[in-house]
């Protein structure tokens, strides 16, 4: 039990189901009244998006477990419950399942997950030393199970959920940045070029609040454009409350302990908005 708690551990089921919730979100903005859906599809669609997800994170771990001696010594790798080429292979056989699925789904949905997984490997092989590039990197492979959800549910990708996905592209760059301020000393150690690390935790905060305002400003524009129902305002107003207020938390305290915190609670917001994406989205 205990090995299987860390292999768990390492695929970080949470952010595993959001993805995958996120690719049933971007269904239902592509497709609100969910006519002629073949169900399957979106059950694969699920899958790609945890399985490729869980492949991601023990990736990740991988190639940072020198890294998280230092920031996060508890972690499976850096604790030696896992091994690091256990993790890898963990990655290979999640990446497989998740390209299956993929595959099962249509053409369009397998070369979206391909091209997301090419993203990612850039990011944790050469893009996270980069910085805000790599942060870019990142939130691009956040953003497009919403677009691979359109891809499940129409074979096409519908214009409607560019909002909804640039809303999470704006709120996970300034999540990643704010995990850098978290992972500051580690990261100098690697040098790996953070904008806590080339800049200082007091400018990182300052550029992590303008992505969080940004897409709570951003989040206007669905409701405008009338691509939500009137039940999208009360959900999508938490999550923007909770950026405002993360932000001012950030500002105001902007030390390694308080930045592990705010990254917590912004994908607690993240959640809430993929809940008020769907809601709103169905008529």
């Amino acid at each position: 039990m205990g090995k299987l708690d860390s292999y768990l551990r390492l695929m970080r089921p949470v952010n595993c189901i959001m993805m995958g919730f996120a690719v049933i979100v971007g269904a239902a903005l592509a497709n609100p009244n969910f006519q002629d859906v073949v169900w399957l599809n979106l059950v694969c669609g699920f899958v790609t998006g945890f399985m490729l997800t869980a492949a991601s994170m023990a990736i990740n771990d991988y190639y940072d477990r020198e890294i998280d001696a230092i920031n996060e010594p508890a972690r499976p790798i850096p604790s030696g419950l896992i091994k690091p080429k256990q993790a890898l292979a963990l990655a290979l056989i999640l990446t497989v399942i998740g390209f299956i699925a993929a595959f099962l789904t249509n053409l369009l949905c397998l070369v979206i997950a391909i091209i997301a997984w090419i993203v990612f490997v850039t990011y944790t092989t050469v893009g996270k030393r980069s910085g805000l590039p790599g942060n870019f990197l990142v939130s691009t492979c956040v953003a497009i199970p919403l677009i691979y959800g359109s891809a499940t549910i129409i074979n096409t990708i519908s214009l409607n959920v560019i909002p909804f996905a640039s809303i999470a592209f704006l709120s996970n760059t300034g999540r990643e940045i704010t995990k850098g301020i978290a992972d500051v000393q580690g990261d100098k150690t690697k040098n790996i070029k953070t904008l806590a690390v080339r800049y200082g935790e007091k400018t990182a905060a300052v550029v992590a609040t303008l992505f969080y305002l940004s897409a709570v400003l951003l989040s206007l524009v669905p409701w405008l454009l009338n691509l939500v129902t009137i039940w999208f305002i009360p959900l999508v107003a938490i999550t923007d409350a909770g950026l405002i207020a993360s932000s001012a938390m950030l500002l105001k305290n902007y030390s390694r302990e308080n930045a592990k915190k705010i990254k917590k609670l912004v994908l607690l917001w993240l959640l809430i908005a993929l809940l008020a994406f769907i809601i709103g989205a169905i008529r």
